[in-house]
This record gives structure tokens, sequence and C-alpha cells, in this order.
């Protein structure tokens, strides 16, 4: 339920309740919406709307919510499947573990005998032999921190051109291969990067709350709930065999519904953005199936995928790819469509003499200029992550045509592509369907009714909500 309209405070200056002044539009004579707010999500309170659209948009929401969460009990996997470990990638057993000593040796009398002398050295492998053979090397000593072989030490030796060096104190992630000779079961992997992350997501946290206040508290929550769906729903019952495409659509559309209405209340305005989110996605989902099948997209385009087949062959990559695509597209469309809706309620408070043709014409030139922005960033986030992959294919004097052809680019191709079309679409379908619901709404006789006249100065009569 949203309040009732009040008439304003002063009739040249209009706040809203968290005393922002809103001097962008000021409301037409008579017109009793005077608490607006110039922030595109619409942070201010939602415009009331009659109970009988309440009863409209319940009846197209309340099914389809309904259905979602029908969806997930029925697909509820109960967690992801055992499986025997490989060993390859990261379907190892890891443990934590520290380097407790560090010395330096002459990286000769430690490799002498696993790598073999070479004296061609235009190759990358032979002068990273050659190094191997007469640089300085590390010879450090790490203790295993956690699992049944706790307090176990080993030698790792690195050498001067690896890409990742130790140092003493280092917390390290070390792999177990329990097959293999007992000198050589444990091996550092990787470092431990857990405080410094735990760091970096309390500054956010921090952040986020100072600047957003409860509305930030509740993102946070809402992030915290995307992230339950995502790894207890989606990716084991992609896992368990479901098909992901249906998993993806049912956990998307948990996530839309728990997300938006969590941060932006349970108003007509967040539900109109809902079905915007909705319709769009619906496209992104069909142009992805089509075009994923014309480009003959497998989806396993490289070592991570191949595993993932490997061990779960009954998986259909293909439509983990659309899965990805969905779920992917989805946080930018969440705000792209609540911004869109929130204009077009601002629209409609500064002036509620505009129709469903004026709110759609002045809300779309809001949502021109986001759709240029929005776009521009996908590719670029999309750019960015394959940036390592693009330098490789400069690097190998490759054609903009091969380039794109190769499976590898044509996925990030597709996905940018697609996920674009869906935000593009998503303004104007939002829009439309905003100026509709605002426009058609007819206030409650005797509890929305304008004032008769100008409003007098003073504080006047609040109504009963």
């Amino acid at each position: 339920m949203t309040p009732s309209p009040q008439p304003p405070i002063e009739p040249t200056e209009n706040s809203d309740h968290s005393g922002h002044a809103y001097a962008g539009h000021g409301p037409s004579p008579g017109h009793s919406h005077g608490h607006g707010h110039g922030h595109s999500h619409g942070h201010g309170p939602a415009a009331p709307v009659s109970k009988h659209l309440r009863k409209v948009i319940a009846a197209v929401l309340i099914p389809f919510a309904t259905a979602v969460f029908v969806g997930m009990a029925v697909l509820w996997p109960g967690g992801a499947p055992d499986h025997e470990r490989t060993g390859v990638g990261f379907d190892r057993e890891t443990q934590q573990a520290r380097v407790v000593s560090l010395e330096q040796v002459d990286c000769k009398s430690v490799n002498a005998a696993q790598v073999p002398p070479t004296g061609e050295v235009s190759t990358p492998s032979g002068r990273e032999a050659r190094a191997a053979q007469t640089g300085e090397c590390k010879k450090a000593t790490v203790e295993v921190g956690s699992g049944s072989d706790k307090g176990r030490t080993f030698v790792e030796i690195v050498q001067p051109g690896a890409p990742r060096q130790l140092e003493n104190g280092q917390e390290v992630v070390v792999a177990y291969a329990p097959d293999a000779p007992r000198d050589l079961q444990y091996s550092v992997i990787d470092v431990n990067r857990k405080l410094p992350l735990a760091v970096l997501a309390g500054i956010f946290a921090l952040a986020v709350v100072l600047v957003g206040r409860m509305r930030g508290v509740f993102a946070l929550i809402a992030l915290v709930v995307s992230f339950g769906v995502l790894t207890l729903f989606i990716l084991p019952a992609i896992l368990q065999g479901s098909n992901p495409l249906v998993v993806a659509v049912v956990g998307a559309s948990a996530i839309m519904l728990i997300a938006l209405y969590m941060c932006h209340g349970l108003t007509a305005r967040t539900s109109v953005a809902v079905l915007g989110t909705l319709v769009s996605l619906l496209l992104i989902g069909l142009l992805g199936s089509v075009f994923i099948d014309w480009a003959f997209l497998t989806g396993n385009t490289d070592d991570n995928t191949g595993l993932i087949h490997g061990l779960y062959p009954e998986i259909d990559m293909s439509g983990l790819l659309l899965a990805g695509i969905i779920i992917g597209s989805l946080g930018v469309l969440d705000d792209v469509t609540v911004t869109q809706t929130s204009a077009v309620w601002e629209l409609h408070q500064a002036d509620s003499t505009l129709g469903p043709r004026g709110l759609y014409r002045a809300a779309i030139r809001i949502g021109r200029d986001h759709i240029a922005s929005v776009v521009n960033t996908l590719v670029l986030a999309y750019a960015g992550a394959a940036l390592p992959l693009l330098l490789l294919f400069t690097i190998a004097n490759s054609s903009m045509g091969a380039v794109a052809n190769s499976e590898l680019v044509a996925v990030e191709i597709v996905r940018t592509l697609v996920g674009s079309i869906g935000l593009v679409a998503s303004v104007p379908v939002t829009t439309a369907l905003a100026a509709l619901v605002v426009s058609a709404d007819r206030p409650d006789a005797g509890a929305a009714a304008p004032a008769s006249g100008p409003v007098r100065g003073g504080r006047g009569r609040r109504r009963k909500r």
C-alpha cells in the first residue's frame, strides 16, 4: 500500500520526507502531490495509486511470483552432487599453508635434474631453462595449516622468472595430490587473499551504508540474497542436470523480485519496473537462444568449461552460456527499468495534466541518455574482461575478421550484443508501461481528490491515511 497524498507545506517549496528540496519541477496549481524527489531512482515516497490499479498490478505479479517460487521448489537441488576429484585445474583438494622460511639458492643446484639444459635462447622455454640453470632461486619451506596433515612441511622451489614470488611468513594455498610420491604431494598453487578481499568488502559495505543509509542496508541484504540464490539454487541445480535456461530464468526472476522490492519498496512503481525487467529478460533469452544456435556456439571454449563438460557431460554447455547471458544482464536491467519508471512517476507528479504520450515523450528523452551510457558500459566491461585474449590476438597479428570469427571472441560478441539489445529495448518498454499505468490511475474518491483551489500559506490540514 502506498501513502495517500498530502498537500505541500508551502506553496513555493516542496520537500520530501528526507528534507531534500525538490527544485526541478513545481506542481501545477491544484495538484496535491507535493512530495517529490529529483533523483532518478525515486528514493522519495512513491506516488499513490488507486486500489483498483493496485489490484490490476497484483493480478499480474502475484501469479508470476507464485510461479517463480513454485519453480524454485520443484527445481531445488539440495546441494551440488558429489564426484571423485580429478586433480585437474580447480578440481583439486586444497589446504591453507604458510611460508615459514625462505633462502636464496643456486638454481643449478636445485634444478639440474628437473630442467633440461639448452643453449637455445630464441624461444621462451629456452630462456626459462637458461635462467633456471644460471639464476638465483628461492627455496621456501611451507607448513600446511589445515587438514589431516596440519603441521607438515615441504619444500617449494621458486625460479627467478616465476610470475608468483613467495615471501617469508606469507599465507598461501597448496594443492594436495594423494597419489603422488610423499615429497611431491603438496605444491603451492596460489596466495591467500582473504584478508585484503575482506577489508575491501568491508569498505564497500561501509560506503554503501554511509551514503545510502537504510536504502544501502537493504541493498546489501538484497546483494547477499542474490548470491545465496546463485550459490544455493542456480549453480547446484545446473550441476544436478536441470535445464540451464529454465534454472537461469527462474533464479534470475527470484533475484529480481527480492532485490527490487527489498530496495525500492512494495509499491506500484516497483511493480512496473519488475514487469519491464521481465519483458526484457524474455527478449534476451529469445535472442540469445536464436543466435547461439545460429552461430554454432558450443560454450566449451577454455580449460574450465572443458573440465565442467568432462566432469558432467550431461550439462548443456550452450544452455549454460545462455544462462550466463541472462544472469549477467539482470543487474544492469534493474537499474535501467527502475530509473525509467521513477522518471515517469516524477514527471507525473510535476505535471498531472500530461497524458500517456506526453509522459512517454518526456521520459524517453531521459532514457536515450541512459541507453548511450549503459551500452558503452557493457561493451567496455566485456572488453576489459577479455583484454588478455585480445592482446594475444594483437600479438599474433590476426585480422579483425579472424578474431571475431573465433568462438572465444564470438561468445563475448553475442553476449554483449544480445544483452545490449535487451537493455535498449527495456527503455521504451518500461517507459510505455509506466506511462500507461500512471495515466490510467484514478485516485479513490474522497481519499486522493485534489484541492479545489490554490493552497494557502501555512501548514494546512493533513488528510488521514
